[in-house]
């Protein structure tokens, strides 16, 4: 898959989350999120983008999730 549709689909998710006062429990619903519906091939990809570009784009919630709870 592109990496700017996993990009604007993490973001989109980001938004959502971006409600929850809780920051660490967004952070870990944004990461639930991902590891329930984003296939391995998907996580890995935005896992890797997110240590080669430093999250550039993306959500800094997303960055924080994906570092701290992702399953890849």
């Amino acid at each position: 898959m592109q990496t700017e549709t996993l990009i604007k689909m993490a973001n989109q998710i980001g938004d959502f989350f971006e409600a929850e006062p809780d920051e660490a429990q967004a952070n870990l619903e944004i990461a639930n999120h991902l590891n329930r519906f984003w296939t391995v091939d998907m996580r890995k990809q935005i896992a890797t983008y997110v240590i080669e570009e430093s999250g550039a784009g993306l959500h800094k919630q997303v960055v924080s999730a994906i570092s701290s709870h992702l399953k890849v």
